[in-house]
């Protein structure tokens, strides 16, 4: 690792941290110091891996000299709490998305954040893809001319994939519009200049044994006349991979005979506490972790498919790069990639905390994103369009 490295406290060694893992362990700008996390198989566990400290509470680990940020990895509806324990310690912090599952508690975040000295970013969300951060330089040069239309669209088995009993339920931040329109919206808000301006929006709640959001279609106008189509399914039917060359989410080439896997290990599972069992025992400290360094994936991650209009061209995000469509000629601009997953997200806490750099995925930008996943639901709800408060631009 780096001789300035910074020093990380991970609070919740579960799902998310065990996506980011590579990311931490890869990146010679990080260095894991503190963990904490209610089991104590994956307290030991960390503490053992990383000749680190291991605590049992997040005010024990902000309590910690070496750790310079705190990385938020709990259950959604505990991010708010941490991250004002974190910010009052004078950590700085990045949270998982969503940054709050309302919009009173998101609004006391960012005034927290702005009356403290730290900085604060969210993510990983996947508009830290290479692809997409190369789309917006892409249109922030002018060369395409103005945004004027974006369609995205995301087929995935994610309702099938083990769940804990609050994943399954709305009001706990469970279900698709808190776990992947945060992704989604996130993209489009990046490419679409930010500000949007209503949200009209359908959702669907199809298998009674899964009661959440699990699928939903939104139409987005901006205040500069952009409009946005998003439309996500996690009911584990049409993989939308298939419009990328079967390459999945992680960037990794998918086997065709793989097919309808998640429903039918979900079958054979037996009640909701046997399913919260099996998901913890295939994350950190689980019965069934093993931890394999990744091998650079030959692609970049991806949501889903995405074509931006523009005046003088369509752009075509890809897990290549993105594809160019001008009046002339159609042409791909490979995205270069990085030899550590994520590496995107590791580029901005290193900014904000080493430059004293302004987060492009800072407080307000994050509720603004949470506050379209809001209207998702409540157009859902009252058949409305719903109008914005809280939008920004991107810095």
């Amino acid at each position: 690792m780096g001789k300035n490295a910074i020093g990380l406290g991970v609070v919740g060694l579960g799902r998310a941290f065990t996506l980011m893992l590579p990311t931490f362990t890869q990146d010679e700008r990080i260095r894991l110091v503190a963990g904490t996390d209610p089991r104590e198989s994956a307290r030991l566990m960390f503490s053992k891996d990383f000749n680190a400290n291991a605590y049992s509470t997040i005010d024990e680990l902000c309590a910690d000299p070496a750790v310079e940020v705190v990385y938020i990895a709990s259950p959604h509806q505990f991010h708010a709490a941490h991250v004002r324990i974190a910010a009052a310690a004078g950590k700085h912090i990045l949270v998982e998305k969503p940054l709050a599952i309302d919009i009173e508690d998101c609004t006391a975040i960012v005034n927290a954040i702005d009356a403290s000295s730290v900085g604060l970013i969210v993510g990983h969300s996947h508009s830290f893809n290479g692809p997409v951060l190369h789309a917006r330089r892409l249109l922030q040069s002018g060369e395409f001319g103005a945004v004027h239309m974006l369609n995205s669209l995301n087929y995935t088995d994610f309702l099938y994939r083990p769940r804990r009993p609050e994943e399954l339920d709305t009001r706990l931040g469970g279900g698709v519009v808190f776990s992947q329109a945060a992704h989604q919206i996130d993209i489009i808000r990046l490419l679409g200049g930010g500000l949007v301006q209503s949200v009209r929006a359908c959702t669907g709640q199809w298998d009674p044994g899964r009661p959440t959001e699990s699928a939903y279609s939104a139409l987005l106008t901006f205040d500069n006349g952009a409009f946005a189509s998003v439309t996500y399914s996690g009911y584990g039917h049409y993989d939308s991979d298939e419009l990328l060359g079967n390459i999945g989410e992680m960037g990794i080439e998918k086997n065709a005979a793989g097919y309808g896997a998640a429903r039918k290990k979900l079958a054979q599972i037996s009640s909701p506490a046997a399913e919260a069992t099996l998901k913890a025992a295939g994350n950190y400290g689980g019965a069934n972790y093993q931890f394999k360094p990744a091998n650079p994936a030959r692609f970049h991650q991806h949501f889903g498919h995405l074509v931006v209009s523009a005046s003088n061209a369509d752009l075509r995000l890809t897990p290549e790069g993105v594809v160019i469509y001008s009046d002339e000629k159609r042409y791909l601009l490979p995205t270069p990639k990085s030899r550590v997953p994520r590496a995107e997200v590791i580029d901005e806490v290193w900014n904000v905390v080493r430059d004293n750099a302004a987060p492009t995925h800072g407080a307000a930008w994050a509720r603004a994103t949470t506050e379209v996943c809001l209207a998702i639901l409540k157009s859902a709800e009252t058949g409305t369009d719903i109008k914005m408060q809280f939008q920004v631009r991107p810095s």
